[in-house]
């Protein structure tokens, strides 16, 4: 319930091109710790709910990819009546809807901390950094330097200490030979010895975009 997958293919591709930069569309550093957190998905004007699709152009070949993004709304709701038919309003609302808003703040604060609080590790020209209290709370993604440093790998915690449990799930979907090619960075790449070609993102439309995203960010 946090729009559409390609839509935030598409603006967490943006986040990395311009990151803390004009043009970054939740910069906590230039936009303060609110805005960053939840203003930037929720106080823009409609052309923002728009997914850039330029961006993801090798997503949006995937004809599943492209349904789930008209219609985002489906699988939640369909959760929402299962989870209400199991367990009646009690089970919906701690289930659903606590369980939801959890999430969205799990998801948001590493937007809104992981450029303020923790260490950088790599040099990756934004103020990323590594928390591991944010990686408990959000499964791994508190590893955020590392995911700065190196964007194309499943994994975000490359130390045996960093604790990534989106990336042990994966492992285990791997083993059961429901997903596969399963890309984490060379050793080169985690003793940091370069910054890999491979890591870079996609190019795409430059940040003229962005000025019709979100003016009243700073208003805001």
């Amino acid at each position: 319930m946090q729009k559409g997958v390609l839509w935030w293919a598409g603006h967490h591709r943006r986040h990395h091109r311009y990151s803390d930069q004009e043009g970054d569309v939740h910069s906590a550093l230039r936009d303060g710790f609110w805005w960053s957190h939840v203003g930037w998905i929720v106080g823009c004007d409609p052309a923002f709910d728009e997914p850039e699709l330029d961006r993801v152009k090798d997503l949006a070949r995937y004809p599943e990819l492209r349904w789930l993004e008209r219609n985002n709304m489906v699988p939640p709701v369909v959760l929402a009546v299962i989870i209400a038919l199991a367990g009646g309003w009690h089970a919906l609302l701690w289930g659903f809807f606590v369980s939801t808003v959890m999430a969205w703040h799990g998801s948001f604060s590493i937007n809104s901390l992981a450029h303020k609080i923790g260490r950088r590790r790599y040099a990756t020209g934004d103020e990323s950094r590594n928390s591991f209290a944010l990686a408990l709370l959000t499964c791994g993604e508190g590893w955020h330097n590392n995911h700065h440093h190196y964007m194309t790998s499943a994994n975000q915690g490359w130390r045996w200490y960093e604790i990534d449990l989106t990336y042990y799930i994966l492992r285990a979907l791997g083993w059961m030979g429901l997903v596969w090619d399963i890309r984490v960075p060379p050793e080169h790449v985690v003793r940091g010895e370069e910054q890999p070609a491979t890591a870079q993102v996609p190019s795409s439309a430059d940040a003229s975009n962005s000025a019709r995203e979100c003016e009243i960010r700073r208003a805001a």
